[in-house]
């Protein structure tokens, strides 16, 4: 059992919405910086990052290219089927996260894009490295949608998922780089995840750039998916979930939705029966949240917190960027959380 949270019919949460940490990425004082995620970390795993030089405007169009995409005929979507890099669509159902508890899969359907490597290319063979799905332009009513590859270089802009040269992704780079907002040029200094790495790193006391090794997160496995809420409405009682309850398995996500509500998180999972709490939509911001290989790196010291997705009756949309360590990295305690009195679990 549970506690039963809910939404009411204007889609707003019927029950306690979390207060989560607020991290300006923009902040020179990183002391509160990391003060404030160190304290999400301890408490959730779930905070917000807002001022992370990805303009509205470009995310309001990503937004818009994956509606169009979700818009498409089920036939046409289903001929981009994911394939076993874990590449394309998935449909309606294909997901079953807590099947001890759901009477059938999510309803949800789903894009994967991951790190594209040709067939020659030594990485070729690993797991989550090889050719995404790519569509071709299709119309619908005389307008012609963009092409998702040309989705894909947008969003290369951003440094937040961007090609090396066709092949990698270097999303775990500092550099500056411009984008054209209504006429002006804006200079950003920041890439998301690498700055997120960065606090996480000084919270456990860690060099600031202990994450960024090549072992770690200088060749990372990193997966972008658009996710697609139909308009349906959850009953737990019943097991019927947007998605259902699970944690992330790797680093780190970044999570950007629309104004909806539907995520729930559960900071104690072992509770009986378990408390749900709302996440609130934050315009502008990143939800981020830790995942099951940090916590094990930390010495359980952060959390990888249950969360699932209840529906309204709402269409949703949401973009999760997942970041995981580099295929050859060796997951063990960190030396900064263990001790005598606190050895490796």
């Amino acid at each position: 059992m549970e506690n039963g949270s809910s939404l009411d019919a204007s889609g707003g949460p019927e029950h306690s919405v979390s207060l989560l940490n607020c991290i300006d990425l923009s902040s020179p004082d990183i002391h509160n910086s990391v003060s404030l995620l160190k304290q999400a970390c301890l408490d959730s795993g779930f905070f917000y990052v807002i001022n992370h030089g990805i303009s509205q405007e470009f995310m309001d169009e990503v937004f818009n290219q994956s509606k169009r995409f979700f818009d498409l005929p089920v036939s046409e979507k289903m001929k981009l089927l994911r394939n076993k890099k874990h590449r394309g669509y998935t449909p309606v159902f294909d997901e079953h996260l807590d099947p001890a508890n759901q009477i059938h899969g999510d309803f949800k359907e789903g894009y994967y894009i991951g790190v594209e490597v040709p067939e020659n290319d030594p990485d070729w063979h690993k797991p989550f490295y090889g050719p995404n799905v790519w569509p071709t332009a299709v119309y619908c009513n005389g307008t012609c949608f963009m092409n998702f590859i040309n989705l894909f270089e947008l969003l290369s802009v951003s440094k937040i998922f961007c090609l090396d040269g066709g092949k990698l992704w270097r999303n775990i780079t500092a550099r500056h780089y411009a984008e054209e907002i209504d006429g002006r040029v804006l200079l950003v200094t920041h890439e998301v995840a690498k700055a997120v790495a960065r606090i996480v790193a000084l919270a456990l006391n860690l060099e600031i750039d202990y994450f960024d090794r090549q072992e770690m997160l200088g060749k990372p496995i990193a997966t972008l998916r658009l996710l697609h809420y139909e308009g349906r409405i959850s009953d737990p009682v019943k097991g019927i979930f947007g998605a259902g309850a699970h944690s992330d398995f790797g680093f780190i996500t970044l999570l950007a939705t629309d104004d909806n509500y539907g995520l729930q998180i559960c900071k104690d999972k072992d509770a009986k029966p378990q408390q749900w709490e709302f996440v609130a939509p934050l315009k502008g911001a990143f939800i981020v949240n830790l995942a099951d290989m940090l916590e094990r790196w930390s010495n359980c010291t952060f959390r990888s917190t249950l969360h699932r997705v209840l529906g309204n009756g709402q269409e949703r949309y949401s973009i999760a960027y997942f970041v995981d360590p580099s295929h050859d990295c060796l997951v063990e305690c960190l030396p900064t959380c263990q001790s005598q009195e606190n050895p490796p679990k």
